[in-house]
């Protein structure tokens, strides 16, 4: 029992290098003012007196530009190195949160949170590649874990600064925006000192890695039924992406600081749930966590539209989203584990295709539920669609733990 214990702490003593922690900082704050839009779209249909379609094009753009540039910048990552690439997304972060300081209309805006957006396309492929070569595949889930903790705190960011700075101080949104430009710099510094793999990982160690490692080329049958069941899953997600908090303002009564609680929460509660994930999925295998994880998750998604009350629907909606943080490491190392070594920024870069694929056309197609239907019902959908995507998952990827 000492000695499992003691394994136990040398395993997370070696992961806990100073590099990764300095990841996970620059993770939170290249997210720290990307995810405000979706709390404030309630005042921003207000304020532009923006339609549901209008709301769908301001989800769709970003997503778009995405899509054209995700694997450019895997095969960047891969080829040049994965800090330059950091750096330029920090930078890009910044500018758009400064151009989301001065919006002052519906396109000024877009282009804010295109910028915002695509920092993100720019930033996981190198850094999910950085992650995964410093560490080694048995502990990789753990590595990853970590490093999401970073991300999970910084989306979490956005929507509590708003609920803080609007609640309390009475800012306005742009001056947020504004608020988040100089700590988002700092991740500079922070990438500054970060080591490259060669310091980290004797070529030697590196080697015995890669004596596992499982697979020959990128587009193998477990990989594209990922990708597949990654498409299909987000595309549920993606119809709920602009209206969420439209529903919850319009229809449920909410206002702008308790949206910006909840959102913040369900992604705060990640500095938890993410390390506790990667660990669990090293102990009990990725496919199995990620499929008890995702099943976990939809089933909470799924009762929350069917309660009444606020109390009822927060907390399920955040256990959904616990649920959910808990199962990405495991699918970030079934990525790095369906990718050969020297084309694993590619890979990850191919995990965000989906997204960006399907992003443009679940915000369009969820304003026409919207004006067709109801608002209610695209959550509905969403449920739907959510468990044909595990299915494709659970019986598609065909993998032993």
């Amino acid at each position: 029992m000492i000695n499992m214990v003691d394994n136990e702490k040398s395993t997370w003593g070696k992961l806990m290098s100073g590099s990764l922690l300095l990841m996970v900082l620059t993770h939170m704050l290249v997210h720290a003012a990307g995810n405000m839009r979706t709390t404030l779209f309630p005042v921003l249909k207000e304020e532009f007196a923006l339609t549901n379609p209008q709301i769908g094009l301001i989800v769709a753009i970003p997503s778009l530009c995405q899509l054209l540039l995700s694997v450019p910048s895997g095969m960047v990552s891969d080829r040049f190195g994965p800090k330059k690439l950091i750096a330029a997304s920090i930078l890009i972060a910044a500018v758009g949160a400064l151009l989301g300081s001065v919006s002052s209309t519906p396109w000024m805006f877009i282009v804010a949170s295109t910028l915002l957006t695509f920092n993100s396309t720019l930033y996981h492929p190198p850094a999910q590649s950085y992650v995964s070569d410093i560490t080694s595949p048995r502990d990789r889930s753990r590595a990853l874990g970590i490093w999401h903790s970073g991300g999970t705190t910084g989306v979490s960011l956005g929507p509590l600064s708003i609920s803080i700075l609007m609640g309390i101080f009475a800012f306005n949104w742009r001056q947020i925006y504004g608020f988040w430009v100089i700590p988002i710099l700092l991740g500079l510094v922070a990438l500054y000192f970060v080591k490259p793999t060669s310091e980290i990982v004797e070529k030697e160690e590196r080697e015995k890695w890669e004596e596992t490692e499982i697979v020959d080329t990128l587009f193998n049958s477990n990989m594209i039924f990922l990708l597949l069941s990654g498409t299909v899953r987000r595309f549920g997600g993606g119809l709920t992406t602009g209206f969420l908090s439209i529903w919850l303002a319009e229809a449920q009564g909410w206002n702008i600081g308790q949206i910006g609680i909840m959102l913040g929460i369900s992604s705060l509660i990640g500095i938890i749930a993410s390390p506790l994930g990667g660990e669990l999925a090293s102990r009990y295998g990725e496919k199995r966590w990620f499929s008890g994880t995702l099943l976990g998750s939809y089933l909470f998604f799924a009762l929350a539209f069917f309660v009444k009350g606020f109390w009822p629907f927060f907390i399920l909606f955040v256990t959904h989203r616990f649920f959910g943080i808990l199962g990405m490491p495991a699918g970030m190392t079934l990525t790095a584990r369906f990718s050969p070594q020297k084309q694993r920024g590619v890979g990850f870069a191919l995990s965000s295709i989906p997204m960006n694929v399907v992003m443009p056309i679940a915000a369009l197609v969820a304003a026409y539920i919207a004006d067709t239907f109801g608002l209610y019902y695209i959550f509905l959908t969403t449920t739907v669609i959510y468990f044909i995507g595990f299915a494709i998952f659970q019986f598609g990827v065909r993998i032993v733990d």
